[in-house]
């Protein structure tokens, strides 16, 4: 039997919003308990997953609400079947939205355990790569050719290649640097050209570096794939700083070797950025005009901790020295004047 005209339209538009808010309570209520569980595993990407997925939730419940309102709908078998090919291609674009977040979180994360560089070159790529194949399947549900189209894409993509060489040059400079695992987000660097700082980013065109003094390098990627760049972050972020001192020559050497150590070692202990458990060296190595000059060998958790130390270390020696009577000799020069057979200097 027939439904009545009210119940024909009223049920199925309950149905289609039922369904949106039932993706609006499933991501307030639901999600979340699952974000919980997430952040309790030790798996990393499953809180990826949960924050990919919050957006095309509440999209992919709204068109399964609208799927079974179409369906108790009676409508003419054409308007059916056009209808139900839109919500097809609305779910394939939600499938694809959710992937894409899921692609660029997990590559990501993924660089946190150090397989990956946690950039936003390799995330763009790779999103973008997704939504393209999303909509070549889209183009293939509708029914149309998408052979054509690689085509077209293929000639065109040369003639783009010709046109913009600096910039895919640019393009794939950072994907190689990104490959070769030797410069990554967070690694202090120094370049051929005397800039110093943190790499912040690589993305498709450059790298940006961030200095000291709080100002950024952009440097282009192809540049830098280029040039002779010094990571102190590699192979090992902890590194070894030599100190270089002087004394008199008038001073006790195994004294002077004492105390160096025993206040490298308290400063290794207590001050920031230094590796306590490290053994600091002293050798001499030089005798000067009118000193001897020996090498202090500390180690430090970063390059950015070696002003801290080094700091901290003359301050104490300094003290210390004072305190044992070692002379820090300042330069000294010897002049000698002979006079000639008249007696004239």
């Amino acid at each position: 039997m027939r439904l009545t005209a009210v119940t024909d339209y009223l049920m199925p538009a309950a149905v289609a919003v039922g369904g949106l808010a039932l993706g609006i309570l499933v991501r307030g209520l639901v999600l979340p308990r699952f974000a919980r569980a997430a952040a309790r595993s030790a798996w990393k990407y499953d809180d990826v997953l949960v924050a990919a997925v919050e957006g095309p939730l509440v999209a992919g419940f709204a068109l399964l609400g609208l799927h079974v309102a179409v369906q108790l709908l009676a409508l003419r078998p054409a308007l059916e079947r056009g209808l139900e090919r839109a919500l097809l291609v609305l779910a394939i674009f939600t499938v694809t939205w959710a992937l894409a977040r899921f692609t660029a979180g997990a590559l990501r994360t993924g660089a946190t355990g150090g397989a990956l560089p946690g950039v936003s070159l390799i995330a763009n790529v790779a999103r973008v790569v997704v939504v393209a194949v999303g909509l070549l399947v889209i183009l293939q549900t509708l029914g149309i050719s998408i052979t054509p189209i690689i085509t077209a894409l293929g000639v065109g993509g040369l003639a783009v290649a010709l046109a913009l060489q600096d910039t895919l040059a640019n393009l794939f400079a950072g994907i190689r640097i990104l490959a070769s695992g030797k410069l990554r987000p967070g690694d202090f660097v120094r370049l051929e050209t005397g800039q110093e700082g943190t790499i912040e980013d690589i993305t498709w065109a450059q790298t940006t570096i961030r200095q000291q003094p709080n100002n950024v390098v952009i440097v282009p990627n192809a540049k830098l794939s280029t040039a002779i760049t010094t990571n102190f972050n590699l192979p090992d972020i902890e590194q070894s700083v030599s100190v270089t001192l002087r004394v008199s020559y008038a001073s006790d050497l195994e004294l002077v070797e004492r105390v160096t150590l025993e206040v490298a070692r308290e400063v290794l202990r207590g001050a920031e950025g230094g590796v306590a458990g490290f053994e600091p060296a002293v050798r001499f190595h030089t005798f000067g005009e009118s000193s001897i000059e020996l090498s202090v060998v500390l180690r430090v958790m970063g390059y950015e901790n070696r002003g801290t130390v080094i700091h901290e270390f003359i301050k104490r020696l300094h003290k210390r020295y004072a305190a044992e009577g070692i002379e820090i000799p300042f330069p000294i020069r010897t002049v000698r004047m002979e006079q000639d057979a008249k007696g004239t200097p």
